[in-house]
């Protein structure tokens, strides 16, 4: 007798590779698996946090750029003023939930060109909360350029209405003037991001901001160019010490207005941030995020170089705990520094050369310090979890993911170091699996050197993300929570993962929430949207481990 083949449709197990019977919800992903579809503002929140740069193993990068784009277009025309509210809650969010302001500014900068009134109206506060240095204004501007402007005989000039005049007049007032001379005082010019020249006294030019107070007239003044230094200096604190510092012109001076004046490096000529002397000063002086970031560049001028004083100094502040918990700079900002800095090479602009330098072992010794001391004062959260790495082929692709211009690893590794921070918060209440088409043990524990992953493959081969959830199910393991590091791009199972986090529910815990991080910003889940168990983030967000602790509390 013939097999019956409606006897082969099932909702309870079907085959990754077909949607689930009945769910019209579900998209083929580019592994050509079918996972759930993510909504359009999903996919905005994962573009406004990650970005595009690098592509993922299945899409180039400017397809990537090219789609999320389009998702930024048409979530304006569902609703600009959400769009507005959303980049910038996720561009003011502390601790940052975004490694970087492009996306939130190219976003700014669409609605603009493409809002509607409304949207425009929304967008005239947001733009000096997102925009807060002259280089994101220049950024912003230079979006702008290309998605509102008008085509000329050199390319393309900026469509300057009312609007954009408020918004740039905004820039200039919001804050004390003092604090807007510090702005300008740290960068009065930037380029755009097609290379293009960009002044804040063209801005306040285009703009023309009526000054609210003395201070701040003589502050535009002498931007325009108007307000002679002298006059300026006696208004504005900022303007003193910039000019002061301004002056100098030897290493040695340099060096005596750190000391006595205390200004910050952004201050000073751009020849004496060259000088070994000037920089051994500033360790002494700059912010703890300013002194991590400099790192590279003080190594790659000799500052620090192995066993000396200047390197002693560094240390002895990278591993000041108490330094470290005021900063807030959180496990992952740590680790994050470390990978840059050990990889010895970065490349922030496409158009500039590469940077390389030769990391001193007890800097990363340091930042590893750095990186135990700053868990800080982190409350677990009592729950136990269960924790999949996917650690199939397209985790290990060769883009990796890059921070700052510097390849800082394949998202399988930035996956294993987010899971070691999560058993080192939960305290033994972690268990970590790896995962491909089959399940493997995981060589994350709390105590886990975070050098040691730089050296970890995965193991490869096909995607299986019901995987997690049937393992449990067989060996009853009861967890209060389920965490995925993923792609996304699931393929290789007999069921899907929805369907088999439904066996898991019946079998061993009804109450079992789930979290699925994605290392890539594209457009669909594992997870059905449906379902208020599940929680989807993306990218690395510095509190990712505090959000999976609130959420399976």
């Amino acid at each position: 007798m013939a097999r019956d083949p409606l006897a082969a449709v099932s909702t309870i197990a079907t085959p990754q590779t077909q949607p689930i019977p009945g769910r019209t919800d579900q998209v083929k992903n580019a592994a050509g698996g079918y996972v759930f579809g993510k909504d359009l503002w999903t996919r905005l929140e994962d573009f406004l946090i990650l970005g595009t740069t690098g592509g993922t193993y299945y899409v180039s990068e400017g397809m990537l750029t090219a789609e999320n784009a389009g998702v930024v277009f048409q979530a304006i025309n569902e609703d600009g003023p959400r769009v507005v509210r959303l980049l910038t809650d996720i561009s003011t969010a502390r601790p940052p939930r975004a490694p970087k302001q492009r996306p939130a500014l190219f976003a700014l900068a669409a609605c603009y060109a493409k809002g509607d009134a409304d949207t425009r109206q929304a967008a005239k506060p947001a733009l000096a909360k997102v925009a807060r240095t002259t280089d994101h204004l220049a950024q912003f501007f230079g979006y702008y350029k290309n998605l509102g402007g008008k085509r000329t005989a050199r390319g393309a000039a900026p469509t300057i209405g009312r609007s954009l005049r408020t918004a740039l007049s905004s820039w200039f007032l919001y804050g004390d003037a003092d604090a807007v001379a510090f702005k300008a005082c740290k960068a009065a010019q930037r380029k755009t991001p097609q290379g293009e020249a960009f002044s804040l006294r063209d801005a306040l030019r285009i703009a023309h901001p009526v000054a609210d107070t003395e201070e701040r007239k003589t502050l535009f003044g002498w931007i325009a160019g108007n307000v002679a230094d002298e006059q300026a200096r006696e208004a504005l604190p900022a303007v003193d010490r910039f000019l002061t510092a301004k002056a100098v012109t030897s290493a040695d001076e340099a060096v005596r207005v750190v000391a006595e004046a205390r200004v910050p490096w952004e201050f000073l000529p751009d020849a004496m941030l060259k000088e070994p002397d000037v920089w051994d000063a500033l360790i002494d002086t700059v912010g703890m995020t300013a002194l991590i970031r400099n790192l590279a560049r003080m190594t790659r001028i000799g500052t620090l170089e192995p066993m000396s004083e200047a390197t002693r100094r560094a240390v002895a502040r990278l591993t000041d705990r108490d330094a470290l918990l005021k900063a807030r700079i959180h496990p992952l900002d740590a680790w994050l520094a470390m990978r840059v800095y050990a990889c010895g090479r970065s490349q922030p602009n496409p158009r500039a050369d590469v940077q390389t330098w030769q990391p001193v072992p007890a800097i990363l010794d340091a930042l590893e310090e750095a990186y135990e001391l700053s868990f800080g004062t982190v409350e677990p959260s009592g729950k136990r979890l269960l924790v999949a790495v996917d650690s199939s082929g397209s985790m290990n692709w060769g883009g990796g993911v890059v921070v700052g211009g510097s390849p800082i690893g394949s998202p399988y590794e930035v996956a294993n170091a987010m899971a070691v921070m999560l058993a080192r918060i939960e305290k033994g209440n972690v268990h970590v699996i790896d995962v491909d088409t089959e399940v493997h043990a995981s060589k994350v524990t709390p105590r886990t050197n975070l050098r040691e992953i730089a050296s970890w493959e995965p193991s490869g081969g096909g995607t299986d993300l019901s995987l997690p959830f049937t393992w449990a199910t067989r060996k009853k393991f009861a967890a209060d929570a389920l965490v995925i590091f993923t792609d996304n791009e699931t393929w290789a199972g007999r069921s899907h993962p929805t369907q088999a986090l439904d066996a898991y529910r019946r079998a061993v815990n009804p109450d079992a929430r789930v979290i699925v991080a994605a290392m890539t910003a594209v457009g669909h889940s594992i997870a059905d949207p449906k379902d208020k168990g599940v929680l989807n983030v993306v990218g690395l967000d510095a509190s990712l481990p505090l959000i999976i602790n609130g959420f399976v509390r």
